[in-house]
C-alpha cells in the first residue's frame, strides 16, 4: 500500500501520455499510481500520509544539465559575492570591506565579474584592487568561470611580472598600454585556483561543505537532478561520501575532465579510474568532459565566420581555434566509448559546434548508437548543422541564464559577427527538427544561484526579466511553455540516462516532485521567473524547506 498520497491539486506530469492528473501515490520512494482525486484517495489507510496541496500546481522535480556544484557552492559557502553588473569600484569596496574579516595575507576570493568589466580592464584597475586589498592576495572569477582577475599579491605568489610568458593554452592579459591588467585566461586559472586550496586546513571538510551546500540551494529551487560539468577527483569521492552518509538529495551525473581543464588535477583515463571506484545510488560518473574551445568574449571560441575588427591590428580573416583537430577528436571519441562513457563537449562558436558533429557522424558510423553526446553551450550554431543535432542524436545543452539577466550577451555582441550573433541560440528550430534540448544554469557561470525559473522564462519570453531593459533576444526561437518545461525536465533526464529514474511523475519513477506558488500554464509568461518553489520532494521525503531536526 502507499506510504504517502499526494492529492486534490493540478499536476503536471511531464508524461505526453497523460500529461495532468489530480493526485498520485507514492511507495517506497517512487510514483506507484496516478489518477482522479477520488480514485487516489481511495487507496489511503492508516498509516497513510496525505499531502493536500490545496488546489496548487505540482510538477516533476527540475533537472539541471549542467552546473558546477563545487564551484557553486564553494562561493555561497565561503567566498565574496559579487555581481555581474559591479563596476571596478563597487569590486573594489566589497574587497575592501571582505579584508576586514580575515586574518593578514588571506586569500581574497570571490566572484562573478563581468565580462563587460573584464573587458576594459587596465593596469590603473589592478592598481585599484592592489590598494583595496591591502595587501591580500585576491582571485575573483569572471561570470565564464574561463578567466580569473588576480592582483598583485597573486602574481607574486604566482611567481608572474611584465617579462613572463604566456603559458600554454592560457594568457596574462596585458591593457593597451602593454601592461598586464590582473586578468588570466583558460588553463593560465588552474594555478591560481591551486594555489588558493594550499592554504585550506581541512580540505575534506571544505569540499564537503561547498557541495552540501549546493545540492541544498539546487533543492531551494526545485532541482532534483542535477549534471556536474566538470567533475574532478575530489569532487568524484565528496559526491560519493556524501551519498553514502545517505544526505544526497540529488542524483548527480558526473562528467570528468578528458584533459587539463581550469583546475588543477588529474585527467582522462586516470581521472576515469576514480570515476569507476566512486559510483552509488544517486552519483553516476558516467561523462568525460571535453573542452573544445574558449568563449566568444575573449576571441578564444572557434567561429565559422571571422570575428569583428575592434583595434587597428585585428585579423580580418580571424575565426579563432580548435583545442583538438578533427582526427584526434574522433579517435578520443571511439577511445572513449570503447570504454563505456558518453561525452559532454563544451564549445561556444559555430565552426567548433560543426567540428564536433562532424566527430559524432564518424563515432556514429563506427560504434553505433548507444553513447550520449551533448554539445554545450549551442550559442551558435550554423543553419545547415541545425537537423543533425537530431539525426545525430546529439543533445543541445543550452544555459539560457546566459542570456538575461547577464551582461554576457553585450560583451559577445562586440566581438562576434552579426550574422552569427544576430541566430542566437536556436532552440525552436533545434526543438522542431527532433533534437532533444536539454537546459541548465551553467552556475555560478552569469549568476549567483541556479535558480532556473529565470531561464525557464527566458526560454519563452527571449527577454530579460527586468521590464526596464527593452529588446528580445532573436525572438522567434521563443518556446511554448510546455517545450521550456520539458527542456528542464523530461529531456535533461533522458539525455543524463536517467529516463528510467525521473524528469516525469510516471509509475515506476522516483517520487520527485515540487509545489509552486503558480500555474506554470496559467500564469503570465513575464512572471514565470518570479517563480517561488514551496516544497521540494526527493524520492518521496521532503528536502525543501528542511524539515526540523529533532532535538
Amino acid at each position: 500500500m502507499p506510504e504517502i498520497l499526494v492529492i486534490n491539486g493540478r499536476i503536471f506530469t511531464g508524461d505526453p501520455e497523460c500529461p495532468f492528473v489530480e493526485a498520485f501515490a507514492v511507495s517506497g520512494g517512487r510514483i506507484s499510481a496516478l489518477g482522479s482525486d477520488v480514485e487516489v484517495r481511495a487507496m489511503s489507510t492508516a498509516e497513510t500520509q496525505v499531502i493536500d496541496l490545496d488546489g496548487n500546481f505540482a510538477m516533476p522535480g527540475l533537472v539541471d544539465v549542467h552546473a558546477h556544484l563545487g564551484l557553486g557552492g564553494r562561493q555561497l559557502a565561503f567566498e565574496m559575492p559579487v555581481l555581474p553588473s559591479d563596476g571596478v569600484a563597487e569590486i573594489a569596496g566589497k574587497v575592501r570591506a571582505w579584508r576586514e574579516r580575515l586574518e593578514p595575507g588571506e586569500w581574497i576570493v570571490g566572484g562573478i565579474v563581468g565580462s563587460t568589466v573584464m573587458d576594459d580592464l587596465t593596469h590603473h584597475d589592478l592598481a585599484a584592487l592592489d590598494d583595496a586589498a591591502g595587501g591580500h592576495p585576491v582571485l575573483l572569477r569572471d561570470d565564464t568561470m574561463h578567466n580569473r582577475w588576480v592582483n598583485s599579491a597573486a602574481f607574486e605568489i604566482l611567481g608572474i611580472d611584465e617579462s613572463s610568458p604566456p603559458p600554454e593554452g592560457g594568457s596574462y592579459v596585458r591593457d593597451q598600454e602593454g601592461r598586464l591588467n590582473g586578468v588570466l585566461t583558460e588553463l593560465a586559472c588552474g594555478p591560481a585556483e591551486a594555489a588558493v586550496m594550499d592554504t585550506i586546513g581541512d580540505v575534506e571538510g571544505f569540499h564537503a561543505e561547498a557541495f552540501t551546500t549546493a545540492v541544498r540551494t539546487l533543492n531551494s529551487y526545485g532541482i532534483t537532478a542535477v549534471q556536474e560539468s566538470a567533475t574532478m577527483d575530489y569532487a568524484l569521492r565528496t559526491l560519493h561520501d556524501i551519498d553514502e552518509a545517505g544526505d544526497l538529495t540529488a542524483h548527480v551525473v558526473a562528467s570528468m575532465p578528458s584533459r587539463p581543464f581550469l583546475e588543477e588535477g588529474i585527467n582522462g583515463e586516470e581521472l576515469y579510474r576514480v570515476g569507476d571506484e566512486s559510483h552509488s545510488r544517486h552519483v553516476h560518473p558516467t561523462f568525460a568532459k571535453y573542452v573544445l574551445d574558449g568563449v566568444p568574449m575573449t576571441r578564444t571560441a572557434a567561429l565559422i565566420h571571422p570575428y569583428r575588427c575592434n583595434h587597428a591590428d585585428d585579423d580580418p580573416n580571424f575565426t579563432g581555434e580548435t583545442l583538438w583537430d578533427a582526427d584526434e577528436l574522433t579517435t578520443s571519441l571511439l577511445a572513449l566509448v570503447d570504454r563505456g562513457l558518453n561525452a559532454k563537449l563544451h564549445a561556444t562558436g559555430d565552426g567548433a559546434v560543426r567540428l564536433i558533429l562532424d566527430a559524432v557522424e564518424e563515432v556514429r558510423r563506427m560504434r553505433g548508437w548507444d553513447a550520449k553526446f551533448h554539445i554545450a553551450h549551442v550559442e551558435f550554431v550554423h543553419d545547415d548543422d541545425l537537423p543533425r543535432f537530431a539525426e545525430l542524436d546529439v543533445v543541445p545543452d543550452a544555459s539560457p541564464y546566459l542570456w538575461f539577466p547577464s551582461v554576457m550577451q553585450e560583451s559577445m555582441k562586440k566581438q562576434v559577427p552579426a550574422e552569427t550573433f544576430d541566430r542566437s541560440w536556436p532552440l525552436r528550430r533545434l526543438v522542431e527538427s527532433g533534437a532533444r534540448v536539454s537546459c541548465g544554469s551553467d552556475w555560478p557561470c552569469a549568476a549567483p544561484t541556479p535558480d532556473p525559473w529565470t531561464g525557464l522564462a527566458t526560454l519563452i519570453t527571449r527577454a530579460n526579466p527586468d521590464p526596464e531593459v527593452p529588446g528580445r533576444l532573436n525572438p522567434g526561437e521563443a518556446l511554448t511553455v510546455e517545450q521550456a518545461i520539458a527542456a528542464f525536465t523530461r529531456n535533461p533526464a533522458e539525455a543524463m540516462g536517467l529516463g528510467d529514474e525521473t524528469g516525469m511523475l510516471r509509475p515506476g519513477l522516483a517520487a520527485d516532485f515540487i509545489v509552486l506558488d503558480r500555474d506554470l500554464f496559467a500564469a503570465d509568461p513575464a512572471t514565470i521567473h518570479e517563480t517561488s518553489v514551496q516544497q521540494t520532494y526527493y524520492s518521496g521525503r521532503l528536502v525543501h524547506p528542511t524539515p526540523p531536526q529533532p532535538d
